[in-house]
Formats: C-alpha cells, sequence, structure tokens
C-alpha cells in the first residue's frame, strides 16, 4: 500500500508541475490536430477518476462524479486546477493510508470493466490510468508551447 501511495503521491505532483508550467493559460484547452482532449480536460478527468473511484469508492467521501463536465468544461483557471490537483492528492492519500491493505486481494464493490477485481488490480490500473493522461498532457504541452 505505502508503495502506492508514494507512486500517486509522485505523479499527481508531476502533474502539478505539468499544470504550472504551461506559460499561456489558454494552452491549457487548446488540442492540436487529431489530439481530442485538451490538457485542461484531462487533468478535470484525473480528478474525476480518482475522486470518484478512491474518494468516494472506497473512502465514503460523498463526492458525485460529473464524467460528462470533466470532458466539455472550459476556461478553468491554471490557480483552480492546481487546487484540484492538490486537493485530490489529500483525498488519494489519507483514503489510502486509512485503508486497511488486509483488503487488497477482496473484490472492489463495483465492476467497472465487466468483471470482478480487487482492490488491488484497481488501484494498480489507477495509478496507470493517471500515468497514461500524464504523458498526454505533457506532449500535448510541449507541442503546443514549443
Amino acid at each position: 500500500m505505502e508503495a502506492l501511495i508514494k507512486l500517486f503521491n509522485r505523479d499527481l505532483q508531476k502533474l502539478k508541475l505539468e499544470i504550472e508550467n504551461f506559460t499561456k493559460e489558454e494552452d491549457l484547452w487548446k488540442v492540436q490536430g487529431n489530439i481530442t482532449n485538451s490538457a485542461g480536460n484531462l487533468c478535470l478527468h484525473l480528478m474525476g477518476n480518482l475522486n470518484h473511484f478512491i474518494g468516494a469508492i472506497i473512502g465514503n467521501s460523498g463526492y458525485v462524479r460529473d464524467r460528462d463536465a470533466e470532458f466539455h468544461e472550459k476556461n478553468i483557471s491554471k490557480k483552480k486546477l492546481l487546487n484540484m490537483v492538490e486537493d485530490t492528492q489529500h483525498v488519494v492519500s489519507d483514503t489510502l493510508h486509512h485503508f486497511d491493505k488486509v483488503n487488497m486481494l477482496n473484490t472492489y464493490p463495483i465492476q467497472v470493466f465487466g468483471e470482478d477485481m480487487t482492490y488491488e488490480f484497481f488501484l494498480i490500473h489507477l495509478e496507470a490510468h493517471l500515468n497514461y493522461h500524464l504523458g498526454q498532457i505533457n506532449y500535448l504541452r510541449r507541442i503546443l508551447e514549443y
């Protein structure tokens, strides 16, 4: 569990750095070529994903996800996005610190992929999903701003 907490914290810090590194705030909401999701929308998607699957499902935080808004909202300030990442980092870290690692091999309470999976499997998937979109954000920032 400590390894997962460390990885989530590391990659959410990297996400903050990526968002901070956009020199033109409007570039957060731009797409290029066949890329259909902006860095801002990918950031919103990651926050919704982690707050839902870790905060609400595991931690009973009461978070209610609006997945459509994650891809349709625009022009949220860089400062607000950074605050959202920081808040999400606290939710993920606090929730996982309080999660009893004995339960890692138990079945996650919802079937996200149409079949049962363990908490361990799904948490690893969520970390990989974060990293996948983090790479997309980095690439998009570099093609828009260099």
